[in-house]
């Protein structure tokens, strides 16, 4: 063992600690990961910058702006609203509709648009259901990630596989080629769902379960400090408004213009008009205060912000979000959104206090509270979306929809008869979108993920240091020498593809899928050179095994969104996902050989 590869190997273990501490996105630890690698020489200049020309990341980039286009026009609005007429229907058929769509959907389009899609439409229909969200937002996440394996476009990590394979002198894989397994994984998976779902998913309370019926009524008024008030020069601690119960201050406005709050500097005006969210023994309370007038409660014939009952709304923070990354505070939510954020759920547990100040995050569930005026206005927001109705897309000329659809079906043609790659055919499909003007240049380029493209970017360059350095082959070695001491020669291959499987499948599982798609595919390719073996076989397994996380919430994204909406918790996907995991497995195990043989 060289020098090199010692550093290669701990460099990776560093990277995958990283990946779990979380202390730095997982982008800025792989690009980071990337300039070591270039400054150490552990991979030669011109071979770093190589990974620029993989196929993969620019394929990606372009599924995510065809994706953005299916969307806008409506087309994915479209198809939901068939599972929003399911609520008759027993909930077997129901969990049968919902996996049809959305899996042949996620075959095409990127997985995580079609579940914020169908995000409050799921949610209309458990309402209409009587069932509780936490039954139907599990197999929505599933039902996205078993359509991903069924194309090499249904998901990043085939593309990613993909072109490492064709890097390493291996022919493509088809279009289509993947469904061969991915279809009947995807159809027993979806009976799974029917059958056992209803009795093994929990049922779990959502954000606003956590008020009391008291909390759930809150009412905004609007107060008015008078020219002699004794409130005036005092903050709002010293004036004894933050400690009155019942009663908050949303925003003080000051000749018409909400001012940021400071409850311990922020000082009173004449003149400042206090907008409040107030409890119903909160209104008495407010009136009780020395100096402050309810401007229902004047004649000053001044036009009211706000004086009826505030409604509670639930939204999830989506992936291009602006909001990502800064606080409640940070971002005046409160002047943005004319909301306030009463409480926020991240990975299992809800948070009350201190929500201003922390930095939030995608898939976030925020409860908020404001007039309706305020809350139909997010609409159709790039921030957030809904759970409680169907989001407003951006409008698109009719004439457009035949058009995306066309544009989007060329593609898929032309990939499948092998008239052109499909990341010239991707590439020329996004070309003519923008030509036509159905997306901008700014929303597409919007629409895409840039922290997965870096993230690809960087783990391509440690499977490439993994390959240069002999790290790769060493680990193939010891695991073919392994396996050749325990087992007869015709076995090898077998267990060798079952060990690939399982250990991308729990790498997947605690770590991004994409880094581990582009770490194991080199050591796919080394261990099938060790047997002597076609590494077809050993490609196709990677793919399904870094796609089908099923048994954690942080092994997918859609996983996390519908973690944080459902109110589940962490065990929920143990319960439900561990014998899919064991499904997928198996049926690859004993598949896998037979349509791609050794």
């Amino acid at each position: 063992m060289t020098v090199e590869i010692v550093f290669v190997f701990a460099l990776l273990g560093l990277t995958l600690a990283s990946f779990v501490w979380e202390k730095f996105p997982p982008d800025v630890t792989a690009v980071t990961l990337f300039a070591i690698l270039l400054i150490t020489g552990l991979i030669k200049k011109e071979n770093a910058f190589a990974v620029f020309a993989n196929p993969a990341p620019i394929t990606v980039g372009a599924m995510f702006i065809l994706s953005a286009a299916l969307v806008k026009c409506g087309v994915v609005d479209r198809i939901s609203s068939f599972v929003e007429r399911a609520g008759f229907f027993p909930y077997p058929v129901v969990i049968l509709l919902m996996v049809a769509l959305v899996a042949t959907l996620s075959a095409f389009v990127n997985n995580t648009p079609v579940v914020v899609v169908f995000l409050p439409v799921v949610l209309g229909l458990a309402r209409r259901m009587k069932l509780a969200p936490s039954k139907l937002l599990i197999p929505l996440s599933y039902a996205a990630v078993l359509g991903g394996t069924c194309t090499l476009v249904g998901t990043s990590t085939n593309l990613i596989v993909n072109g490492i394979a064709v890097a390493n002198g291996q022919p493509t894989i088809r279009l289509f080629e993947l469904a061969q397994l991915g279809l009947p994984i995807a159809i027993i998976g979806g009976i799974y769902l029917a059958v056992v779902g209803k009795k093994v998913l929990p049922v779990r309370e959502m954000l606003t379960d956590i008020l009391s019926d008291e909390e759930r009524r809150e009412y905004l008024a609007e107060a008015f400090v008078q020219n002699e008030s004794p409130m005036i020069g005092k903050t709002l601690h010293e004036s004894g408004l933050k400690a009155t119960r019942g009663v908050r201050v949303l925003e003080i406005v000051r000749h018409g213009v909400a001012i940021r709050i400071e409850p311990k500097i922020t000082s009173l005006e004449a003149g400042d008009r206090l907008i409040l969210s107030c409890r119903p023994k909160g209104i008495a309370a407010a009136r009780s205060v020395e100096g402050l007038n309810l401007v229902s409660d004047l004649q000053l014939g001044l036009e009211q912000i706000a004086a009826h009952e505030g409604s509670l709304v639930e939204a999830v923070v989506l992936p291009q979000s602006e909001l990502i990354g800064k606080t409640v505070r940070g971002v005046n939510f409160r002047q943005r959104f004319r909301l306030v954020a009463v409480a926020l759920h991240r990975k299992g547990r809800n948070v009350r206090e201190a929500i201003e100040t922390l930095p939030i995050e995608p898939g976030d569930v925020l409860l908020m509270m404001g007039t309706d005026e305020a809350i139909n206005a997010l609409h159709s927001s790039e921030d957030l979306i809904l759970f409680d109705r169907a989001r407003t897309p951006t409008k698109s000329p009719t004439g457009k929809i035949a058009l995306v659809i066309g544009v989007i079906a060329g593609v898929i043609t032309c990939a499948a008869l092998r008239i052109l790659p499909i990341e010239i055919a991707s590439v020329c499909g996004v070309v003519v979108l923008m030509l036509s003007k159905v997306l901008t240049s700014k929303e597409a380029y919007a629409s895409v993920e840039w922290n997965l493209i870096f993230l690809i970017l960087g783990m391509l360059a440690m499977g490439m240091a993994l390959e240069s350095t002999g790290a790769a082959a060493l680990l193939a070695t010891g695991l073919v020498d392994g396996i050749n001491a325990l087992s007869a020669s015709e076995h090898r291959a077998l267990i060798a593809l079952a060990i690939i499987y399982l250990t991308t499948m729990v790498l997947t599982e605690i770590l991004s899928n994409v880094a581990i798609a582009a770490l194991m595919a080199p050591i796919a390719l080394q261990v099938a050179a060790e047997l002597g073996v076609d590494p077809r076989p050993f490609i196709v397994a990677v793919m399904f095994a870094a796609s089908a996380a099923f048994s954690t919430p942080i092994g997918y994204q859609t996983n996390t969104y519908v973690y944080g909406v459902g109110g589940y918790r962490f065990t929920d996907f143990f319960k439900i996902g561990i014998p899919l995991n064991l499904l997928c497995f198996t049926m690859a195990v004993i598949f896998v050989p037979k349509i791609w043989p050794f």
